[in-house]
């Protein structure tokens, strides 16, 4: 990544290294104290240090601080999804003037994103990654409520009260106002421009209060994860490694059935060129962990060496880093079904077509920058009554599985460029077929 020419682009990739390495010291360190406090408590379980770890460290300071951080997480919800959403729905609309580029684009977004998701529950479901760790203890009796009719969803779906659903934290209400107002900017002129310009705006500085939480994620990371192992011991790594197992099959096949399905089977391009050439943009993506990071060099590549025009690429690439984050939807279905396994909850189909509909809705709300996923998978799990808090149990191996997943979220997005400039006519097959092609211009 060091020789990439895009040097702006390379800068902040230090403090985003630097990051990653203070979460798995993090990651390190809390499991190191979780297992201490784990094992004195064993070794001595009459002794009054014994009761002194359980009451000052686990449920003192390590629940107090581990609550703080999720109540951070929670706190950027409702502004991620609402500004976020917003901006991206006026980027959508204003593509509606392209005509059928607009929908082919928008449309294969959004399906790749619920195949993701669908895909991430069947691979949990099977292989089923939190059987290993039993946390049903961690929190006061869960009582599953009685869901409403199908009826009744659909109507709570609108809200009548958009304040009050952002109070609540009613998250698919939130996103349907959002898009309502991102439409309703698109028709309102020049007035609508003005304050599309404050949207963009405030998401720049929302995306900037996302990095500056994440700045206490180390710290996060640690006092969670220390609690969970004092809490449970060495046999929760059992779980976590099969929800990682699980996360990066389901990625796996992903990448190979549908990107490169697609690219095949509807593009009718070959996915070896491909993959050869994006293999720069894959690399400074898994090091940056940041699509938004990684926009300017997969719009390089797309244009000079696959061969689709300005004209295309221009719209597609920024609209999939809004968009498409379906490597985020695969974390949050896999992350849920091992969430809810390991806390002992059962979920049925009503709340499996949820998870569906709550993260492809989200991921056009999820901001291109590191770990931002976390946020909204608070909100997937709000959805279907599980605890944020065992958030804390993932967020310790994410930033692995971030890396992997935005590699593969920009892979998505070259894929449905290409797909949608070949059906239009707007790319180069030369350009693409050709090797060595690396500075020409396409069309």
């Amino acid at each position: 990544m060091t020789d990439s020419p895009q040097s702006g682009a390379n800068q902040p990739s230090h403090p985003k290294d630097t990051l990653t390495m203070r979460i798995f010291a993090g990651l390190v360190l809390g499991f190191g104290a979780g297992l201490v406090m784990y094992y004195s408590r064993v070794a001595f379980p009459d002794a009054m240090f014994a009761a002194w770890v359980q009451e000052y460290l686990i449920d003192g300071v390590f629940l107090v601080f581990g609550k703080i951080f999720v109540n951070l997480l929670k706190l950027m919800i409702v502004p991620l999804v609402l500004v976020s959403l917003i901006c991206g729905v006026i980027a959508s609309e204003e593509s509606k003037s392209l005509g059928r580029l607009g929908s082919k684009t928008f449309v294969l977004y959004l399906l790749t994103t619920g195949v993701a998701i669908t895909l991430a529950l069947v691979v949990a479901q099977i292989f089923d990654p939190g059987a290993g760790a039993d946390l049903s203890a961690d929190f006061e009796p869960y009582a599953v409520k009685e869901r409403p009719p199908f009826v009744q969803v659909l109507i709570n779906i609108f809200p009548d009260n958009p304040m009050q659903a952002m109070a609540e934290g009613n998250m698919l209400q939130v996103i349907v106002f959002a898009i309502l107002v991102g439409i309703a900017l698109n028709h309102t002129g020049q007035h609508g421009r003005r304050i599309g310009a404050i949207f963009e705006d405030l998401n720049v500085v929302v995306m900037k209060l996302v990095q500056l939480i994440m700045q206490l994620a180390p710290y996060g990371v640690f006092f969670l994860v220390g609690k969970v192992f004092a809490e449970q011991g060495i046999d929760l790594l059992k779980g976590l490694g099969a929800y990682m197992g699980c996360v990066l099959l389901a990625l796996a096949l992903h990448f190979t059935l549908t990107y490169l399905g697609i690219l095949t089977l509807v593009a009718r391009l070959n996915p070896l060129i491909f993959m050869r050439k994006m293999r720069a943009a894959q690399m400074f993506a898994f090091s940056t962990a940041s699509s938004a990071a990684t926009m300017p060099v997969t719009m390089g590549i797309v244009e000079k060496k696959l061969g689709v025009r300005n004209s295309v690429a221009s719209f597609t690439i920024p609209l999939g880093t809004t968009i498409n984050m379906d490597g985020t939807a695969i974390m949050q279905g896999v992350a849920t079904v091992f969430i809810a396994s390991a806390y002992g909850i059962e979920l049925g189909m009503a709340e499996f077509v949820t998870v569906i509909a709550t993260a492809t809705l989200a991921s056009i709300g999820t901001a291109a920058v590191p770990s931002a996923g976390m946020i909204t998978l608070a909100m997937v799990l709000g959805q279907v009554g599980l605890p944020a808090e065992a958030i804390g149990l993932i967020l310790g191996v994410d930033r692995i599985l971030d890396m992997v997943r935005t590699a593969v979220n920009i892979t998505g997005d070259a894929v449905v460029t290409c797909t949608v400039a070949h059906s239009e006519g707007a790319l180069d097959q030369a350009i693409f077929d050709d090797p060595d092609v690396v500075e020409v211009q396409p069309g």
